[in-house]
């Protein structure tokens, strides 16, 4: 099964109490596509400007991610600069330059028409809404938002919502989106705008998936996965999108899809998303092997009981 991955790429300066990085490749499409290339064909839409070379996108084409997608426009690639150094489950941003990313619209090339899953990346709710137009039949659709599209652009976010199966954001997010403080009820909430599933990401605290009475055959009964710990985490950056990559990568890799199927890709989203932060940018996505991947996923298993 192929996954189309819409969202950015970007080039990141990045301070942890690690050190410190520059010009580092990231943004929301290049950390999903890396993690769910280990399971399944990632397809990948983005923009990007002059100073995204050839070894840039060696980077995703070495994982076998189709790149076909990727627009390169003249100017400057989005960049980020963020540093870590209070708190690593928040960064303080210091600069933040859109670029060519500033007018992105999304083109699905006519080869990416027959995707199975579609995973609509942190960019403007109305453009994920015309994206997911555009894939009337993909089996699945997952999405994430943040904040900032939250506050401001909520209308074209809840009209979004309704095209959306599986929304993944955090618990600051599912807070503000339900303007509610209990996050089980929070959670209901945002489940009454469409999606029929939440992943609710907590950091380094692992994961809870809620599901809307009925869906994929269950009860609404959330399921928890804890986070392994790490040793030492050198970058938090694109720990999110590494996540949803794994989550969404091994779906797309099983033949059916119900409540066990959807508990393991939590896990191996965990997975992923541990990988992700032990490097700085996606250093330690570009380089893992499945067995370390199921090494770790037996780690897990062990960790949680899971059957």
């Amino acid at each position: 099964m192929s996954i189309l991955a819409v969202g950015s790429v970007a080039f990141d300066n990045i301070a942890t109490p690690a050190g410190r990085a520059e010009n580092v490749l990231g943004g929301s499409a290049t950390y999903f596509s890396l993690a769910a290339s280990y399971f399944t064909e990632v397809r990948v839409v983005a923009v990007v400007g002059e100073d995204f070379t050839a070894e840039h996108e060696s980077v995703l084409q070495k994982r076998k991610v189709d790149t076909r997608g990727i627009e390169h426009a003249r100017g400057k690639t989005f960049r980020w600069g963020g540093q870590y150094l209070e708190n690593l489950n928040e960064a303080k941003t210091d600069f933040t330059e859109l670029n060519v990313f500033e007018k992105f619209q999304p083109r699905i090339p006519a080869e990416y028409k027959d995707s199975d899953f579609l995973f609509l990346g942190n960019i403007h709710p109305a453009l994920q809404a015309t994206v997911r137009h555009d894939l009337p039949n993909v089996q699945l659709t997952g999405g994430d938002t943040m904040n900032f599209w939250i506050q401001g652009a909520s209308r074209e976010l809840r009209e979004t919502l309704r095209l959306v199966n599986i929304l993944l954001i955090n618990d600051g997010e599912a807070k503000m989106l339900a303007q509610e403080s209990s996050l089980p009820r929070a959670a209901l909430k945002v489940l009454a705008m469409g999606p029929q599933a939440l992943v609710i990401k907590h950091g380094e605290y692992g994961a809870t998936i809620f599901f809307r009475e009925g869906a994929y055959g269950v009860g609404r009964h959330p399921f928890r996965a804890p986070a392994l710990p790490i040793e030492e985490v050198k970058d938090p950056t694109g720990a999110g999108d590494s996540f949803a990559g794994g989550f969404m990568g091994y779906i797309a890799s099983q033949e059916k899809l119900n409540r066990e199927v959807i508990k393991r890709a939590l896990f191996y989203g965990g997975v992923m998303g541990s990988f992700a932060v032990e490097r700085f940018g996606t250093e330690r996505l570009q380089s893992l092997t499945r067995d370390q991947i199921e090494e770790r996923f037996e780690v897990f298993r062990e960790l949680t009981h899971l059957e």
